[in-house]
């Protein structure tokens, strides 16, 4: 897993994300500074506050029931090479990864931890799964350990990794996603020692680059939710 990195597009903001305009300079800068490493980290929504209040984004609030006040939602990015006749060295940044980071696991033990990506008009985008598929999964859940001590983790299975639907309903087909639940080492958010309280959770989008290449200048936000565990 990338080492905690400090992104130069961390901070609060205010406008939109992806589009034209100011963040293709910021990309460059990004490229610039992070060279060495696997993928560009982009901060997307720099302070997500939740429970008694809504989610703040880059564009635009959400509602959300949550059990920390509050965490970081974070997105990787690596460049996605899709050469044409014309120019062979075409592609774009495709979303890796979204990690939400200072989440505390003692007061979300046992919850389901969902993220969604919407585009720059408002629409959730898809994250998985075949092409065209219907119903397409639209996000990603897993449900955090139900226990006092939670340890590193990469187990999908343990971790209950699941597509769902954009109403909620779980999708039964191949994950193509990946999971992470970290609580020691440093924050890939910024950096800060990770512990229960404090822990990174990332969802790789696709590993394998195979089947879910998202451009990231499609992504205007990203949403973060916990919900009570009922299953």
């Amino acid at each position: 897993m990338p080492s905690g990195l400090h992104s130069p597009l961390s901070g609060r903001v205010t406008s939109g994300f992806g589009g034209a305009g100011g963040y293709k300079s910021r990309i460059v800068i990004g490229v610039t500074v992070l060279a060495v490493v696997p993928f560009l980290l982009s901060t997307f929504a720099a302070s997500v506050t939740v429970g008694s209040g809504a989610l703040e984004f880059g564009q635009g609030s959400q509602q959300a029931v949550a059990c920390d006040a509050t965490v970081y939602a974070s997105i990787g990015e690596e460049w996605h090479s899709a050469p044409t006749v014309d120019d062979t060295s075409a592609g774009y940044f495709r979303v890796r990864a979204v990690t939400i980071s200072n989440l505390d696991l003692l007061a979300c033990k046992g919850k389901k931890l969902r993220v969604r990506l919407i585009d720059t008009m408002g629409a959730e985008l898809a994250i998985g799964g075949v092409e065209g598929a219907d119903p397409s999964p639209h996000v990603l859940q897993v449900t955090l350990p139900n226990v006092d001590a939670p340890i590193n983790t990469g187990d999908a299975a343990e971790l209950a990794l699941a597509y769902l639907s954009a109403d909620g309903s779980v999708i039964s087909s191949e994950i193509n996603a990946a999971v992470n639940l970290s609580v020691s080492g440093t924050s890939i958010y910024d950096g800060t020692n990770l512990d229960p309280t404090s822990a990174d959770v990332t969802f790789y989008i696709d590993p394998t680059a195979l089947t879910v290449n998202i451009d990231g200048q499609r992504v205007g936000r990203t949403t973060v939710e916990t919900v009570a565990n009922n299953s």
